[in-house]
């Protein structure tokens, strides 16, 4: 669009994000440190082998990856998975999709105000676990009001503490290990009494730990050639936080190498890091982890309300609430009011149950995304040769039998969460197209194909 066109002036999302920023949101999205999420609750129930779950997650979501990448590349929009399913299999299929999607935006904040509450009173219990975590609502709304150049800048800061934190703490647990030898180092990835089953079940749980990856698809709008930039951090962010999450579950199973011992699964680091070097560390982690929090607040705080302004700008939710842009901070501060209500719930729930709703909507999401490689691709296409059947059929193949299996191998409260937000999705479906007599409302994610223009007073709101 030329500079003089007449729309040129009004609020719109800036592209000011290459590679490097990429890959630091994803980071920050997917918190380096988000191996201690669920480490406790995943050590419990694997008995010992964090470490292996994350070896099935990751290979499960490298081939998602690859669908991720081979999509954006041919629709830089920031749409993700919602836009991928709608070009692939129709406007319903793509609306159930972005609604499954939306479930795991609309939680990750939660979980990480609730995680914040959590290790912050274990450290300080004279605060009760509500405030701590409305304190952290408060200050990541805040900055999400204020636009993606701070969020962008905060990311930084707090991705490079925590890559400190787990370098130190690297270097820490083999000393440690060194120091307290008698057990086998391969006990953190198999032993005979390990179960396939519960392995599955861990791994399932801890896809959310890859959330980050997904969510840079969301920002295409915001990036500088993104059919570039947006594949690439998609691969680097997915290869760097799986080889983080792998070595530090590893390297804290050998430090507390008995799961029963765990005092408390939901702040098991804490223990740990006690266990590793003392009261110091503790603090160090506490510090670290609850940047960590932030961070990934931010993150999924900016992706979320980006999708719910899409959706309020294209009448697919209220426009008065969702679809409007600040003028001063160019944001869309009603989609930040309604995620943060949202998140309220995090002062009364529970981390394993909203951990494995949460990753109910990724893996469901992820699912359909390797099917849509295979049918624009594959099925579409007039050319199959054989470089084509690998990287378009036996790849996104391989990712949608993996990413379902862990699907189904979910906690039995979470699927049945997860599937009422659906059927409550379908029923919504149903009302805005009249029974399914008309075609759903297509949401354009990327401003420059629904520009706000100075008469859409409508859309903007002072502030």
């Amino acid at each position: 669009m030329s500079e003089t066109s007449p729309t040129s002036s009004a609020p719109r999302l800036r592209r000011v994000m290459g590679v490097p920023g990429l890959v630091i949101f994803g980071l920050a999205y997917t918190a380096p440190l988000a191996v201690f999420t669920t480490y406790g609750v995943v050590n419990e129930s694997t008995s010992g082998h964090v470490a292996t779950a994350y070896l099935i997650t990751l290979l499960a979501v490298l081939f998602t990856a690859g669908s991720y990448a081979a999509l954006v590349r041919a629709y830089p929009v920031a749409g993700g998975a919602y836009t991928y399913s709608r070009r692939a299999f129709g406007g319903n299929v793509g609306f159930v999709t972005g609604w499954a999607l939306l479930l795991d935006y609309l939680l990750l904040p939660l979980i990480n105000y609730l995680l914040i509450g959590i290790y912050l009173h274990a450290e300080y219990p004279a605060v009760p676990i509500w405030l701590y975590s409305l304190l952290g609502m408060g200050v990541v709304t805040v900055l999400s009001v204020v636009g993606i150049v701070v969020v962008r800048n905060a990311n930084l800061v707090m991705v490079g503490l925590q890559m400190v934190f787990a370098l130190v703490f690297a270097v820490l647990a083999v000393k440690h290990i060194v120091e307290n030898p008698g057990v086998s180092l391969l006990q953190p990835i198999y032993d005979q009494g390990v179960a396939t089953a519960t392995l599955f079940t861990g791994a399932a749980t801890l896809a959310l730990s890859f959330l980050g990856f997904d969510a840079i698809s969301t920002m295409s709008e915001e990036a500088r050639d993104p059919r570039r930039t947006v594949p690439r951090a998609i691969m680097l962010t997915v290869a760097i936080a799986g080889m983080l999450f792998i070595a530090v579950s590893y390297l804290a199973t050998l430090v507390q190498r008995d799961p029963s011992a765990i005092v408390d699964p939901d702040s098991a680091a804490i223990e740990i890091m006690g266990m590793t070097a003392g009261q110091w560390l503790q603090t160090f982690f506490l510090f670290s982890f609850m940047a960590a929090c932030v961070a990934s607040a931010l993150a999924s705080q900016v992706s979320v309300t980006r999708i719910l302004y899409a959706m309020g700008r294209d009448g697919v939710l209220p426009r008065k609430l969702f679809g409007r842009l600040s003028r001063r901070f160019q944001t869309p501060v009603g989609a930040i009011a309604f995620v943060g209500v949202i998140s309220l719930i995090a002062l009364v729930a529970d981390l394993g149950t909203m951990a494995s709703i949460v990753s109910f909507g990724a893996l469901a999401a992820f699912s359909v995304v390797n099917l849509a490689v295979i049918k624009l691709f594959l099925v579409d296409a007039t050319e199959r040769t054989p470089w084509h059947l690998f990287r378009y059929g036996l790849a996104p193949a391989i990712g949608f039998l993996l990413t379902f299996y862990l699907w189904f191998s979910l906690s039995r409260l979470g699927f049945i969460a997860g599937l009422v937000w659906i059927v409550v999705g379908v029923l919504y479906l149903a009302g805005i197209t009249r029974g399914f007599r008309k075609a759903p409302p297509e949401i354009q994610f990327d401003a420059e194909h629904s520009p706000l223009t100075p008469h859409d007073d409508d859309r903007v709101v002072k502030l």
